[in-house]
């Protein structure tokens, strides 16, 4: 019999597949505050491997925006760099303002600190605590907000301020007080993490301590009442305790200390104006 027959069908080749246009900036993009205590969030150059402010890593997001911030005592210069896929590495020089800081000269001797073997035995858990919850990474994106007052109130400590005693320093104040009134309630000033949650504590008292992601911490120390547990995720705004004298404290007050990795960074360049 014939062979059947053979029907050829001509189909279109595919198109090819274009490369992809870059998808993000060229260069390092951010805004902020660029002065010592101060902070910039902002989006690395696009085919970013891995990226630094001077020699700290900075933690990456899936849109290759990142967050940090300089120390109290920051030097004048900063360096953003970044090391590319391709093997070359972007920098981008940041000029830090230095600032003018309440600095007391007092004409005593700097009083022997706490520091015994039998405080230290007592503290040091305490210690080791704070510093584990500060290194714990929990995903949160809370850095990216515009961050608004745990509570407000007369501001009773500036961030920075010291003593000096006979030229010895003490230590600088790593945070702000805000005294609204005893048991008046405060929020987290941003989403984030809840990664200690204690009362007791011999310095810090009742103790809050939020991450807020890519190395950014809040604390609040001295509550009276705190009513979240580790592990929960809080919104920017939601209650997490109340204002008290806990712990090693003058008065009721509310002590807000902000860190970014091992930087003590001030509150007030973060709000703004009450």
């Amino acid at each position: 019999s014939d062979a059947a027959a053979v029907t050829t069908v001509s189909m279109p080749l595919p198109a090819p597949i274009p490369t992809p246009e870059p998808t993000g900036p060229t260069d390092f993009v951010y805004s902020g505050e660029l002065t010592q205590g101060g902070w910039i969030r902002g989006q690395v150059p696009f085919g970013t491997k891995e990226a630094f402010l001077n020699d700290t890593p900075l933690e990456l997001d899936s849109d290759d925006r990142f967050f940090a911030a300089f120390d109290r005592d920051a030097t004048r210069e900063a360096v953003l760099r970044a090391q590319m896929r391709d093997g070359t590495t972007t920098t981008r020089t940041l000029t830090i303002t230095p600032r003018k800081w309440n600095i007391q000269h007092i004409n005593v001797a700097k009083r022997p600190s706490g520091s015994s073997e039998a405080w230290w035995k007592k503290r040091e858990p305490e210690w080791l605590a704070i510093k584990a919850a500060r290194e714990k990474l929990t995903g949160a994106t809370g850095f990216q907000q515009d961050f608004i007052w745990p509570v407000k109130g007369r501001i009773s400590g500036h961030f920075g301020r010291q003593r000096v005693y006979r030229g010895e320093p003490g230590s600088y104040h790593s945070g702000i007080d805000i005294a609204p009134g005893n048991g008046v309630p405060y929020v987290a000033p941003a989403d984030g993490v809840v990664v200690l949650a204690r009362t007791g504590f011999s310095l810090e008292g009742g103790l809050i301590i939020i991450d807020h992601g890519a190395g950014l911490n809040s604390a609040f120390l001295h509550s009276s009442k705190i009513v979240v547990k580790e592990g929960d995720y809080v919104k920017q705004g939601e209650h997490i305790g109340n204002v008290g004298s806990t712990g090693r404290s003058t008065g009721p007050h509310l002590h807000w200390g902000l860190k970014w990795r091992d930087a003590r960074l001030d509150p007030l360049l973060f709000v703004g104006p009450m």
